[in-house]
């Protein structure tokens, strides 16, 4: 252990949130003035489970064991890790773009509608309405291109790449469907016309089954992949339409699947890095808590109405780089998720992943570094 990890590590007696002793680290964020602290991680995983607080997911009681336990004894728990918005769609917007909700995102985008922006204000949100973002609101795919880098999105059941409503109509993704149970709202992508209007959407966002080929090499893992269960996988509905339990019981059992092949993987063996979440706690508005100051979004500027965050949902991040069964207490939240993506591949920080004050992961998440 180095001395910048020695001075800001604490043993600690900890109980709670499913596990019983454990590591803390003191709550440091990463480094204000740099990136040295950064491990060299070149390959990332996000997956994303549904509508699920901390308590339920990482308590004792978990219908998720092996979330709960197996794989929380692999990496480190963010207790103090928070959602940004309820309904789910602007939850996945943020981890993309740093954008926060409008009033028809926070409406799971019923219509898959075109935004229609009205100007700028810091940090970087795009005023109006709407849930399609013009070619001109970046996004972290479009970072990642710009760079060189490579990204994709796995959809669970979506069959056709980039799949999505027509612009301006219905979205009838919005029920599960026996064999169809993908959800746009889910794909945070078809919700960038920077992505949408080029190639790379066929290319780039495509069906999970794609993914056990990818994995198969470094040189075919994109630096990138972020990984969106269907409507039962995801925890989402309960019980689900093809007679599965749904909720946590049927998101365990998709991590089952999908996590061992992850970490199994050449890429994620040499430099990866595996970040699981949830998108919201229970309920559209059951807990509307947040972390780190935000206030209301420019576009949804009744609190109360749309509150200001997404309540706490916890993550466990997994890698060489960070200590099995330990906790960091640090806040955060999925713009600080996008904001330490970016520092990882050295990128500007969109939108709220910029705003001041805001955490990202540091030596108390890659703790053993």
């Amino acid at each position: 252990m180095n001395l910048r990890r020695r001075l800001v590590s604490v043993l600690a007696l900890v109980v709670g949130g499913g596990a019983s002793l454990g590591l803390v680290t003191a709550s440091t964020p990463a480094d204000a003035t740099g990136t040295s602290y950064l491990p060299p991680i070149r390959h990332v995983f996000v997956i994303n489970i549904e509508n699920k607080g901390y308590d339920e997911t990482w308590g004792p009681g978990s219908a998720a064991p092996y979330l709960s336990q197996t794989l929380r004894a692999k990496g480190v728990l963010l207790n103090t890790y928070y959602g940004t918005a309820h309904n789910s769609q602007p939850n996945y917007i943020a981890q993309l773009s740093g954008q926060g909700p409008n009033p028809q995102m926070q409406g799971d985008c019923q219509i898959y509608s075109s935004f229609v922006g009205v100007g700028t204000v810091s940090p970087g949100q795009f005023l109006g309405s709407g849930c399609v973002f013009p070619s001109g609101v970046p996004s972290l795919p479009q970072q990642l291109t710009e760079h060189g880098l490579t990204w994709k999105g796995y959809m669970d059941d979506m069959g056709t790449p980039c799949r999505h409503p027509a612009l301006d109509t219905q979205d009838t993704t919005q029920q599960a469907k026996v064999g169809d149970q993908y959800a746009a709202r889910h794909n945070p992508f078809v919700y960038f016309s920077w992505v949408t209007s080029s190639p790379l959407c066929a290319q780039r966002v495509v069906d999970l089954s794609q993914l056990d080929s990818d994995l198969a090499s470094t040189a075919t893992t994109p630096n990138l992949s972020y990984i969106t269960p269907d409507l039962c996988d995801d925890g989402h509905d309960a019980p689900c339409v093809d007679g599965r339990p749904g909720g946590l019981a049927s998101a365990d059992a998709f991590l089952q699947t999908w996590v061992p092949k992850i970490l199994a993987s050449p890429a994620f063996q040499k430099d990866g890095l595996l970040v699981i979440t949830a998108d919201e706690s229970d309920g559209p508005q059951s807990d509307a808590s947040a972390c780190c100051g935000e206030g209301p979004a420019p576009n949804s500027a009744l609190p109360g109405i749309v509150g200001l965050g997404g309540g706490r949902v916890g993550a466990l991040v997994i890698s060489r780089w960070t200590n099995p069964g330990t906790w960091s207490t640090t806040p955060y939240n999925h713009y600080s998720l996008l904001a330490s993506i970016e520092d990882i591949f050295g990128l500007a920080r969109l939108g709220y992943a910029g705003a001041d004050g805001l955490n990202r992961f540091g030596l108390d998440v890659y703790n053993a570094y």
